[in-house]
């Protein structure tokens, strides 16, 4: 485990300026804003807090910058994605380190976290030299037709607190493959990361005014004026559906593209012929990743009445057995919360999930007193109207309700706003085809309950959001098809 000495070593060692133009520079007026630690309520650092100038200042640069970037040829910006994969795989640790410090999630998760981060920045290394046009004759004979793919030009990026590095690789690698500038925007809880990574990227090679990122504690005040900005051509969003929808009134102004990634209710459905053992191994995944602060979480856990109580039991027991405390620690399962503000919200939902009639199986084991921690919490027979049942947890809370009917279940699946992740086991290929059809997500995992992959497209339906990050798709999010005719 890393000491503390080595911890201080890394967190001093992170830039805490904006950077913009290739510089790294304070914020206009010298304001700066804290990053606690949520499992201490420490402070680790002090960062520059942006002005709108100092947003202006960085879609400037990406501007400016676009032109050429756009006409580096597609292997070069291949390397440069291949070395910051190399450097980022060198300072895994590093890395890792500063997630578990500003976010809070255990250090072995988040080693995970970096590893999947970084398959981003590779895989969109093979897929920078990969862009294509077509060609073909008119019906007519008359012409040629050919279609060629061009960047979509500066681009604005929000990125949320809980994946702070992964999130970031998702929409950075796409953007720089296709020929895409770039202004960030990290979330104000945990910019370290965002900011350690910049610099690894200017190591890399990235060119001045290419990456441009901003910090700041007033997130609407900077990034509105450049959403309304004729310079900035997409916004690529990732976080709560709410924001997500002001993003996109704004962003109407200036008909950006858009890729918004937001908030999801996914459910797990366990079916009576599923394997009970690998259901449970499934749901603590599904549910336990993150600490639960993920969108993709399973947030509402429906099991067949013939198997809800062998399930119940298990899956029960092996939450109790989870051990809660500082990501740091060696042998912590389920670090803190990101703020008290958020455990006061999940605390709400199971109150009024009991309250409502809910049992409580387990949650009110100790944890420690100082830092946002909560104890993971198993609810059964959770009334489908209560408000846990259609908000998003966050957290380390499991509502199971029972079922008796495939159709019945998968209507109650599927009544929700939100369409992101869901999940279900079952040993029946042709009810898996069936179910998968059937579910109105962006993504179905069938007995699986991790199912993020960069090689696949990540994304979600109805109001939770639309666009596709990873896989072939996910470069098109950045570039702009073009139609060229040519006479015979």
């Amino acid at each position: 485990m890393t000491d503390k000495k080595d911890v201080q070593e890394i967190v001093d060692a992170v830039p805490t300026g904006l950077f913009i133009g290739g510089e790294w520079r304070e914020a206009t007026g010298g304001a700066t804003l804290e990053v606690r630690n949520p499992a201490t309520g420490g402070v680790l650092a002090s960062v520059a807090d942006a002005t709108p100038d100092d947003g202006l200042a960085a879609l400037t640069a990406a501007a400016d910058a676009q032109t050429e970037w756009a006409a580096t040829p597609p292997r070069e910006r291949s390397e440069i994605l291949r070395r910051a994969y190399d450097l980022l795989t060198e300072r895994a640790e590093d890395f890792a380190t500063l997630m578990t410090l500003e976010m809070g999630k255990p250090l072995p998760e988040a080693r995970g976290e970096v590893t999947y981060g970084g398959e981003f920045f590779r895989w969109f290394s093979e897929e920078a030299v990969r862009i294509h046009g077509t060609y073909m004759t008119a019906p007519n004979g008359a012409s040629h037709l050919l279609t060629m793919k061009q960047p979509v030009g500066p681009c604005l990026m929000v990125t949320p607190w809980n994946f702070p590095l992964a999130m970031g690789t998702r929409k950075i690698g796409p953007a720089l493959a296709a020929g895409c500038t770039m202004v960030i925007k990290p979330a104000s809880e945990t910019p370290l990361t965002m900011l350690a990574l910049v610099e690894l990227l200017r190591e890399a090679g990235v060119p001045a005014g290419v990456v441009n990122v901003v910090t700041t504690s007033n997130s609407g005040g900077v990034m509105e004026p450049l959403i309304r900005d004729p310079r900035a051509r997409k916004l690529t969003f990732t976080g709560s559906t709410g924001v997500g929808r002001k993003l996109a009134e704004q962003s109407a102004e200036q008909l950006l593209r858009l890729s918004m990634e937001l908030g999801g209710n996914a459910p797990f459905i366990v079916f009576e012929d599923a394997d009970v053992d690998a259901a449970v191994d499934g749901a603590m995944a599904a549910k336990m990743r993150n600490i639960g602060e993920a969108c993709t979480a399973a947030n509402r856990l429906f099991v067949h009445e013939s198997v809800a109580k062998e399930f119940g039991e298990k899956f029960a027991a092996r939450m109790r057995g989870l051990t809660v405390g500082d990501g740091m620690e060696e042998g912590v399962d389920v670090g803190p919360l990101i703020t008290e503000k958020a455990v006061a919200n999940v605390r709400r939902l199971v109150d009024d999930a009991v309250e409502a009639g809910a049992t409580k199986v387990c949650g009110d084991e100790e944890v420690p007193q100082q830092g946002n921690f909560l104890a993971p919490t198993v609810l059964l027979d959770v009334p489908p109207t209560s408000d846990i049942a259609r908000e998003e947890i966050f957290g380390p809370v499991a509502p199971i309700q029972t079922f008796t009917d495939e159709d019945d279940v998968i209507a109650r699946a599927n009544d929700t706003e939100y369409g992101l992740a869901s999940y279900f086991y079952t040993r029946d290929n042709a009810r898996a085809m069936r179910v998968a059809e059937k579910l109105a997500y962006g993504m179905v995992g069938v007995n699986a309950g991790v199912i993020s992959n960069p090689a696949a497209p990540f994304g979600g339906v109805k109001a939770s959001g639309f666009g596709r990050e990873g896989g072939f798709e996910g470069i098109d999010e950045y570039l702009e098809i073009k139609y060229v005719a040519m006479p015979r």
